[in-house]
């Protein structure tokens, strides 16, 4: 890979991975030939452990933001959140036509609604339709298998060539709705030429077929026979074959269903409105109802398959849920496999489980989970169809793009020819190669409630020491025309120690304060230095005496 040659006055098609890369979720990539400019998904990704108070992290879009005139649209290959989620924060900035399938667009609209954002033309699309974006893009949708209904990836086209954006794919030839992976469209493309191939790469590590969706139906099936008390089943709510599939069983033995979990409301109820998920009115129960049926009549389908501390699964387990407490006749099921990082937060969530004497059926010990993305095999299926000049791996962490360029290689592409991203990288493609350009403003903006952005590392650096470490809080009263201490001081503390067993902690640090203001000019010119050595003395003094370190907090007040 060479870097840029400006000497040629060529135009040239630029790829830049915003998210995705080196990363499994926040997905977004961007698209330009010359004054057009596409993009692709628009994901967030779950915080970090280290991110306290965080709840979403979405991509740093200040590039779009500078070109925002020339965005023609948004394409959505799926309805997951880590392609969909940062869409409401960001068509704020730069807004834009929306192109997806009709479940992709439902969800999206679904959030944009929450968000209170109107406005936004969106526009339905069908496997094999193809829609004009600018003077330079056409973008072909080609149907193929994943967890969700709906997905589907892009042929984008311009001057420069054709791109395949295969998106988030598994190659399943039994899938629940019967279409198959569109294999006739990928071929043909591949007859045609492809200048460059995004391929995602999340299962590259794992050798042979991913497992037809159809195999786990039969799993389904015999807990449903057997279990004699109550069935909680916890999955992504996105994921409709599946939740077709349970529900099916369920009415097929007599239960009702009753769904938990804001996004398992809402997706249910959007993918009802569409006709994707099929349920009679009056097998459906609201949670206030649970009561009034017996155990072996009900199925509860909650969110918290990722162990999340606020899902429906999680307030169960450990009896926070108002209206749904664990009993030891009820069967747990979690359809779904930890998203890299959330392995702690499920395991924790089984312990309690188990604690609370629920029967808990997870992937480890049943076929109650197959993945939506493709294996070794099907990745080879692709890039044999599709055969690009170009291959640039995304969706994975950096080890799993490494492998897949390492698959690649292995099925006769030139190394030369295959590029590992780095998000923010600008890759441009024309008549005279493919080179590497400048870098472009990239990162996680930080989502925190009602706040975009305005949580940085400083605020994330504070909260872990809070948390870590706890807070004192020096307040006194000073008399800043007669320089003298009118109250106080009066220390207050906050996960450091508990005051009442440890009144000669408090004391000796308050005797701390009384020396060095004893010792210090008060008027008010110099408040700012005497918080600055109240903040070092007592810090050294507490390290002394009990090698910890809370944030101190000096507050003054004028009177």
């Amino acid at each position: 890979m060479s870097l840029r040659n400006d000497t040629a006055p060529v135009s040239r098609l630029r790829i830049v991975p915003l998210g995705g890369v080196e990363e499994i979720g926040k997905n977004m990539t961007v698209f330009e030939y010359e004054d057009d400019i596409v993009v692709v998904d628009c994901g967030s990704i779950f915080p970090k452990e280290d991110m306290l108070g965080v709840d979403l992290v979405i991509p740093d879009v200040t590039y779009l933001v500078e070109k925002k005139r020339n965005v023609r649209g948004y394409l959505f290959t799926h309805g997951h959140e880590d392609h969909i989620g940062a869409t409401p924060y960001i068509l704020r900035q730069v807004p834009a036509p929306l192109y997806g399938t009709k479940l992709t667009l439902a969800l999206v609209d679904l959030k944009l609604k929450e968000h209170r954002l109107s406005g936004i033309p969106m526009q339905v699309v069908q496997p094999r339709d193809e829609v004009r974006l600018g003077r330079h893009f056409t973008a072909k949708f080609i149907h193929v298998s994943h967890s969700i209904a709906g997905a589907c990836a892009i042929a984008l086209t311009c001057p420069a060539g054709t791109v395949v954006i295969t998106g988030d794919f598994k190659i399943d030839y039994t899938p629940i709705d019967g279409h198959v992976t569109d294999l006739s469209t990928f071929a043909s493309l591949g007859e045609k030429g492809v200048l460059a191939m995004l391929c995602e790469s999340t299962n590259v590590e794992r050798s042979g077929h991913t497992m037809s969706e159809m195999k786990i139906g039969s799993t389904f099936e015999n807990m449903f026979r057997d279990a004699k008390g109550r069935i909680i089943v916890a999955m992504f709510a996105s994921n409709i074959h599946r939740m077709q599939m349970v529900i099916d069983n369920a009415i097929r033995y007599g239960r009702r269903v009753c769904f938990i979990g804001r996004s398992m409301i809402n997706v249910s109820r959007v993918a009802m409105q569409i006709g994707e998920l099929r349920i009679p009115e009056e097998c459906i129960i609201d949670v206030d109802s649970l009561d009034q049926f017996p155990d072996e009549e009900v199925l509860v389908m909650t969110t918290g398959s990722q162990g999340e501390p606020m899902a429906g699964l999680t307030r169960m387990a450990y009896a926070e849920h108002r209206k749904l407490q664990i009993r030891q006749s009820d069967m747990v099921i979690i359809s779904a496999t930890p998203i890299p990082g959330n392995e702690k937060f499920i395991s924790r969530v089984i312990n309690q489980l188990y604690r609370c004497g629920a029967q808990v059926v997870y992937e480890a010990m049943a076929e109650v989970h197959v993945s939506g993305h493709a294996r070794q095999e099907e990745l080879k299926l692709m890039h044999a169809l599709v055969r690009p000049k170009y291959f640039i791996p995304v969706h994975g962490e950096y080890r799993m793009l490494w492998q897949h360029a390492e698959l690649a290689e292995s099925m006769g592409m030139d190394s030369q020819n295959i590029i590992l991203p780095e998000i923010g990288q600008v890759i441009e493609m024309g008549p005279d190669g493919c080179y590497l350009a400048e870098q472009v403003p990239n990162g996680g903006v930080l989502v925190d409630g009602l706040g975009i952005g305005d949580v940085g590392n400083v605020v994330l650096r504070d909260r872990k020491h809070l948390s870590q470490d706890g807070l004192i809080i020096v307040a006194m009263g000073i008399n800043r025309d007669d320089r003298r201490l009118v109250s106080g001081p009066d220390l207050i503390s906050r996960g450091f120690i508990y005051v009442r067993e440890n009144e000669d902690v408090i004391e000796s640090c308050r005797d701390v304060v009384r020396r060095i203001l004893a010792d210090s000019n008060l008027g008010g010119e110099n408040w700012p230095a005497l918080k600055n050595r109240i903040k070092d003395e007592l810090h050294r003094y507490i390290m002394e005496k009990m090698k910890r370190n809370p944030m101190i907090l000096p507050i003054i007040l004028d009177i």
